[in-house]
Order: C-alpha cells, then sequence, then structure tokens
C-alpha cells in the first residue's frame, strides 16, 4: 500500500508547519501533525522514506492570474504574459519566477493562467526542504487544492489562516485576526458600492460559502448574515489532500523543476552496494593476481618436468605435461607386467647405487620379468673393467648378478645382466 505525505509550508521559517500521511488507495490517515516552524522539518525526514512528498504553499504568497492572451505559440506567451501583467503586480517582474497550469480556456475566454511568486520565496521554500532531505515532487498552491463549486465559494480554517477559493482560478487567504473585519465589510451595504477587488475579499454580491470548519458566523446578526452552507468538518490537510489528485498543476517548473534525489535510506543503500561492488572487483583483482602467479610457477613445473623427462627418455618427442603419465606407465610397462610394477620399482632402487658408484656404465634397455623378479638389462661402458666393478657393486647390495657375454665394438664394450634378488626361489 502506498502512501503520501503531505506538507503545508508557512510564508516565513517561524510559521507553524502542518503535515498529514494518508493512504493513497483507501484515504485511511497515518498520521499528521504541527511543526514550530521551518527548523523542524528534519522530523519529517524519515517519515518520508519510501513516501511520495507533495508539498503545499501559502496562497497569500502568490498571485493567480488569468488572462487573454492573442498567441498560440507556448513560448511567445511565456515571454508576453511577464510584461502584460507588469502593471498588476507590485514587484519587478525580474524578481518573479511565472508557473503556467495546462488548462485551456475557461467561460471568460481566458487562455492562460499563470502563477507568480517571487524567485527569492520558491528558494526559501526549496532550500527548507533540501536542508531537511526532503525530496518533493510536486508543490501546489493550497487554495488551487481546495473543493471547487459551481454555485459558490469554499472556505477552510488552517492555522492562522482561513482560505477561501472563489473559481478554478481565484481564491484568496486572510488571516484569522482579519477575518472580523473582511465579514463586517460583506455585510455592509456600502460595500456594494465598492469595485471588484477579488484579492481583498470585497465584491457587489457574496455568493454562498460551503464552509468545511467553524469561521464564527453564527455572531452575525440573523438580518445580515451571510449566505452559508456549513459541511462537516474535515481536518484541513485532508481536505487539500483528497482533492489534489484531480490537480495537475505543479509549481514546480522552469529553472525551479525539481531533480529527483534519493531518499537517505535508499543514499545509504546506494553507499553500501558500491561498497560491496568495490570489494567484489578488489577480491576479483586480488585473486587475478594469485591466478597469474599460481599459472606463472605451474608453468614453471611444467618446463621442469618436461625437462626431467627428456633427459630420461632422450629419444621421447613432442612430450606434453598432460600425456606424461600415461606415457610413464607404456615404458613401465614395456619393461614386464604392469601389476608388477612395484616389484620393478623396488628392484631399480637397489640397484641404483651400483649406477652411482659406476657411472660410466650406462644402461641401453632394461626388462623387467615379474614371474621371475628378475632384471634383464643391456649396458655400455668404455672397458671391460667397469662391467666387473657394477657386478662387484651389485652383489654387495646383496644382489644376485648373472654377467652375460661382452663384446668389443670399436671404443665401447657391450654386455647384459640378469639381476634378481638372493631370496630363494620356490620350487
Amino acid at each position: 500500500m502506498t502512501e503520501t505525505l503531505y506538507i503545508r509550508l508557512g510564508s516565513q521559517a517561524e510559521d507553524k508547519i502542518h503535515w498529514l500521511i494518508e493512504a493513497d488507495e483507501t484515504k485511511e490517515i497515518i498520521a499528521s501533525g504541527e511543526l514550530l516552524g521551518a527548523g523542524q522539518l528534519n522530523q519529517l525526514t524519515e517519515k518520508a522514506a519510501q513516501r511520495e512528498v507533495v508539498v503545499f504553499v501559502p496562497g497569500c504568497d502568490v498571485a493567480l492570474k488569468s488572462l487573454n492572451v492573442p498567441s498560440s505559440s507556448e513560448r511567445a506567451t511565456k515571454l508576453a504574459v511577464p510584461y502584460m501583467l507588469e502593471d498588476e503586480l507590485a514587484q519587478d517582474v525580474e524578481q518573479l519566477f511565472f508557473a503556467y497550469s495546462n488548462i485551456k480556456k475557461d467561460d471568460k475566454g481566458n487562455n492562460c493562467f499563470v502563477v507568480a511568486v517571487e524567485h527569492q520565496q520558491m528558494e526559501l521554500w526549496q532550500s527548507w526542504l533540501a536542508n531537511a532531505e526532503l525530496t518533493c515532487k510536486k508543490m501546489m498552491v493550497d487554495l488551487l487544492a481546495m473543493p471547487e463549486v459551481e454555485d459558490g465559494w469554499t472556505a477552510i480554517a488552517l492555522g492562522d489562516q482561513i482560505l477561501l477559493r472563489q473559481s478554478s482560478w481565484q481564491g484568496f487567504v486572510v488571516d484569522r485576526d482579519a477575518w472580523a473585519v473582511i465579514k463586517q465589510q460583506w455585510q455592509t451595504p456600502a460595500s456594494k458600492n465598492t469595485e471588484n477587488d477579488e484579492d481583498s475579499g470585497e465584491l457587489d454580491e457574496i455568493p454562498v460559502i460551503h464552509c468545511y470548519s467553524s469561521l464564527n458566523f453564527d455572531q452575525v446578526d440573523a438580518e445580515e448574515s451571510l449566505n452559508v452552507n456549513v459541511l462537516p468538518e474535515e481536518l484541513p490537510l485532508a481536505l487539500l489532500a483528497h482533492h489534489s489528485r484531480n490537480q495537475a498543476f505543479n509549481l514546480l517548473q522552469g529553472e525551479h523543476k525539481s531533480v529527483r534525489q534519493h531518499s537517505p535510506a535508499l543514499v545509504n543503500w546506494f553507499w553500501a552496494a558500491g561498497i560491496a561492488i568495490f570489494a567484489i572487483i578488489l577480491n576479483f583483482g586480488v585473486n587475478g593476481v594469485q591466478l597469474l602467479q599460481l599459472s606463472a610457477q605451474q608453468e614453471a613445473v611444467e618446463k621442469e618436468i618436461i625437462s626431467v623427462y627428456k633427459k630420461t627418455f632422450p629419444n621421447s618427442k613432442r612430450v606434453r605435461v598432460s600425456t606424461i603419465r600415461s606415457q610413464l606407465k607404456q615404458k613401465i610397462g614395456e619393461l614386464g607386467s604392469g601389476d608388477n610394477s612395484v616389484g620393478f620399482l623396488m628392484m631399480l632402487e637397489k640397484i641404483q647405487p651400483a649406477f652411482a658408484k659406476v657411472p660410466q656404465l650406462k644402461p641401453q634397455s632394461i626388462k623387467f620379468d615379474g614371474k621371475r623378479q628378475e632384471i634383464r638389462m643391456q649396458a655400455v661402458a668404455k672397458d671391460y673393467q667397469h662391467f666387473e666393478q657394477f657386478k662387484n657393486a651389485l652383489e654387495k647390495a646383496q644382489l644376485t648378478v648373472s654377467q652375460g657375454a661382452q663384446n668389443n665394438q670399436g671404443d665401447e664394450v657391450t654386455g647384459s645382466f640378469s639381476i634378481s634378488s638372493n631370496k630363494k626361489r620356490k620350487k
């Protein structure tokens, strides 16, 4: 369920401010109250979170003007209006801000409806809201949010003021202290000789006044009483809220147009989200650096594995880390049964010290007989003495060695060995 916070500002910072929160669908009043001045607007900051804010400004601070402009161009109309109203306005037009309504035409032939207000006053209202971190998308004149009737005026008391709407684009605001004088002028026959002055409340004939709050009309003598229709009393700001929904006019136009701001809660959320995103990016950066370091280390290890493998098997071609494991299994399979690879490795471990003692002897081929647990090796050396030294080293390692025929081939001597452990074979 969406809710709206309505705020009625004062003319000066010390004037009372009225506020109300209403549910949009049910029109139920959630909360309402008064503030002692603009300095207390920050009390509404939390209440404005997740709610739309609509602001009313006093009709006594603006001039409602309707006129007939002989131009169909919107741009030309806006250029002409300030100077057409120059004689009717107390301030210089350069000091005034003009906001235009989208009303097309009235029964008097007027085609331009404008609100004139001092730039300084607009800036004052907007500064109060900004200081309280209140984002207002719609600002209205309170008189234009009053109910409009065809057979008279509407009136309601709001704080120390009385609001009277005369027509779709006419109305005025008077202080309660001046209300008695205004009534007396309306009820005095001499006042009928005065010229029409809508802003002062003096008219040739006073129409029916539909009142939504007590305005002390009962104190007037019966024969001089005004034509008053007393309606059930309503909360003033609730009355404005209900009828403002049908009013499209927004005072925030042109240079004073509302710049959409986010509520403090949403701003805090953006900050938290930004920090979280920064942390994620930083984490990815750190992990990325670590990954690059690990990749470099992995590449170095792979190069070392390939280098060792090539030294062990110099005739190997197209060596890759991904295939070294399978190639090693193949090499072991060539030496003997794969099921006896453990025995083969144990035998290699036993004969390794002999190779270390006689480095001049190099193996040409090695085969392992798993059934006999025996290694058969073809080797090459510079002379016969190296074969004898290698055999003695194996026997010292408690291995049984059977030396085969030796042949002299140029500068090298080739021969063979059958090597087994000293354990007796079962008969």
